[in-house]
């Protein structure tokens, strides 16, 4: 059963009588453990249609590069086998979607679109239910709780937030039965596209990766490993920047390739004292991120912390600040700490950054600007641009907590005010610091 909360329809259009029931895959990357897929394949039995999927590619999607381009396409290829072996044809278009859909949409009964949190996400599908003469339905699959059913409104924290999404998981926690259309749509006719990005004019200063690969076979893999290998030391040992002992998921979850909701009942089922925590990180702290984004427009900006941390940091632009770096300069990690610059090049080189880092790397990027809204810009623009996982519901709000976001006021200091304060006196305290250096710098991911 998908529950109704899963489900909101955004235009008042009469069904129509047309040859298929398009899902417009977006968000949600994958061939199983999808709800909008699953609630296309119910509505076209219902209506003795076949099932199209359409994705649309954009070569100007937001801060995207050859390295996020190349990710997403090795999950693409997968998808279109995979929906093929269910008798669903997967429409590719060279495009941006809320351009596409329309053109596809002459020939639908019903449009079901995943969902999205980001504000060119939202107008999207805002703009293709203005446009269309068919009903478009939106059915959330990127999240275990519906947001608006998690909460109706922003939360200041995850203390606020626990409670209120805790007690709705056995609602939610359930299983996705996978369904199989009554009719394929193999046979129609439409124009297809190579799925490599040297077909597309895309910004290739940044190079793909070769240490992880896209896809939803690769995504369970890595779970498999996790589960199998870290899950057990995950709760104790997960901060620790010198050892390897995450799951390496976010990017999956980030392109949807992965249901979250899969990884939880598969998490949960396991005897292993680090489930909690990582059940923790994957429910709570990642869906209050979609909760700040949801409620919050402001949140890729300054302007979306709290107003204690706005008015704290802002009177404390004056203060004096031992080392400034230009936004150029922390790119290239020339910076006289080999800890953040370690950070930095992982990053720049991996595609990903060790959390427990990224927070000193944020929080050093604030106290080495001149102005608080500058490094915010900076802070965003390098995790966009490098960060497999970037451009993200979680990623912003990572960035916004080492603003002050979804924490507390601190003793007041020089910089930071009242805002948490970082040093690398902290980093050797608690780990081998020097190692991960070390790995890094030797390139030993």
């Amino acid at each position: 059963m998908i529950q109704p909360e899963r489900i909101q329809v955004l235009n008042s259009r009469k069904l129509n009588k047309g040859r298929y029931v398009l899902y417009w895959m977006q968000q949600s990357q994958r061939s199983e453990y999808n709800h909008a897929l699953e609630y296309a394949i119910d509505n076209a039995n219902e209506l003795s249609v076949p099932v199209v999927v359409y994705f649309g590619l954009t070569d100007s999607y937001p801060d995207a590069n050859e390295r996020h381009y190349e990710f997403m396409l090795e999950g693409l290829r997968e998808i279109k086998d995979a929906l093929s072996e269910r008798g669903i044809q997967l429409v590719v278009q060279h495009c941006s979607p809320e351009e596409g859909v329309p053109g596809m949409a002459r020939n639908a009964s019903l449009i079901v679109a995943d969902r999205g949190y980001l504000k060119h996400q939202v107008l999207w599908r805002d703009i293709v239910a203005q446009k269309v003469e068919c009903p478009v339905v939106q059915v959330e699959s990127d999240l275990i709780v519906p947001v608006e059913a998690a909460s109706p409104k922003e939360e200041f924290t995850a203390g606020t937030f626990r409670p209120k999404i805790n007690k709705q998981l056995s609602h939610y926690l359930k299983p996705l039965k996978e369904r199989f259309p009554k009719k394929d749509s193999l046979n129609l006719q439409f124009g297809s596209f190579e799925l490599l990005t040297d077909k597309l004019d895309i910004d290739k200063s940044v190079s793909p990766v070769n240490w992880i690969k896209g896809g939803t076979s690769e995504a369970k893999r890595r779970l498999d490993v996790f589960i199998e290998q870290k899950l057990g030391y995950f709760d104790d040992l997960r901060n620790d920047p010198s050892k390897d002992l995450v799951s390496h998921l976010s990017p999956y979850l980030h392109f949807g390739q992965v249901s979250s909701l899969y990884i939880a009942l598969i998490v949960g089922a396991c005897d292993s004292s680090g489930k909690e925590a990582f059940l923790e990180e994957l429910i709570v702290r990642r869906e209050l991120c979609m909760n700040f984004i949801h409620y919050n427009q402001s949140y890729d900006s300054f302007d979306s912390l709290p107003m204690w941390a706005k008015k704290t940091l802002l009177g404390h632009m004056q203060d004096h600040r031992e080392y400034l770096y230009s936004p150029e300069e922390l790119e290239n990690a020339n910076t006289h700490d080999e800890y953040w610059n370690a950070a930095q090049k992982e990053m720049v080189l991996r595609g990903k950054m060790h959390g427990y880092m990224r927070m000193y790397w944020g929080k050093k990027i604030l106290e080495w600007s001149a102005d608080p809204r500058e490094a915010y810009r900076t802070a965003c623009m390098l995790n966009n641009k490098y960060s497999l996982d970037g451009r993200d519901p979680a990623s912003y709000t990572g960035v916004a907590w080492c603003f002050g976001k979804h924490d507390r006021a601190w003793k007041e200091r020089e910089i930071f005010g009242k805002v948490r304060y970082m040093n690398n006196r902290g980093l050797e305290r608690k780990f081998d610091i020097a190692q991960y250096v070390k790995k890094v710098s030797a390139k030993n991911f």
